[in-house]
């Protein structure tokens, strides 16, 4: 009996408190059981397993198929396999992808990859920049397998990403960013103010997992 009384005690507590995180101003895009409203373009590929979103292969990506989003912040919480991988979230991506490299050259990626110099990359290419663009401003990037909370926030032409709770890119289109230094990096220009986003699988050797996936829309 008292195990009873117990076991409803905490049902009768933990209830509102469930119903609440549920019912805030957070979508979740991704369901934790399919890729519904997702959709993979180009090589590799991404699947669910154990209620993660795991990549395979590559380089492709996998897209949110909702519409373009504004305005808003993008949640989305990863850790790598190993102790470190490449992936990356596009965002501002101004048509739905058909092919991996538009979204390259048209949106933007916010990196991960805690040591890109072990590709002959540099800072502006690690983990929380907007890929070959913006220097980090901390590099708080958790390797394997811990973790990773990243906050991307869109307000109108700026963009911020926030990871483990620090602010790593704070860049509005018009700042000043370098020349391209390789040809697989974006061309250089602006990108729009709504847009598609997605998630990137790299290769074999490069296998991230995504726990969550969602936005809230920004409060004017």
């Amino acid at each position: 009996m008292y195990k009873f009384q117990l076991w409803l005690c905490l049902v009768l507590v933990c209830a509102p408190l469930a119903l609440q995180a549920q019912s805030g101003d957070w979508q979740q895009l991704f369901n934790g059981k399919d890729l519904t409203g997702w959709k993979h373009v180009g090589p590799g590929s991404h699947g669910v397993e154990d209620g993660l979103i795991t990549s395979k292969g590559g380089m492709g990506l996998l897209y949110w198929t909702g519409g373009k989003l504004s305005n808003c912040t993008i949640h989305v919480v990863y850790r790598m396999r190993d102790r470190n991988s490449n992936s990356g979230v596009f965002i501002r991506i101004p048509l739905e992808p058909r092919e991996e490299w538009m979204p390259v050259h048209y949106g933007y990626e916010v990196q991960i990859d805690n040591e890109p110099e072990k590709s002959n990359e540099d800072d502006y290419h690690i983990t929380g920049t907007l890929y070959s663009l913006t220097k980090p401003l901390a590099k708080p990037g958790k390797p394997g397998p811990e973790w990773n909370t990243m906050e991307i926030t869109l307000d109108g032409p700026h963009t911020v990403v926030v990871l483990n709770g620090v602010k790593v890119t704070d860049y509005t289109e018009g700042d000043p960013v370098p020349a391209r230094k390789f040809p697989f990096e974006p061309q250089l220009g602006p990108r729009p103010l709504e847009g598609y986003i997605g998630l990137q699988n790299h290769s074999d050797s490069d296998v991230v997992f995504f726990k969550e996936v969602a936005i809230k829309k920004l409060k004017k």
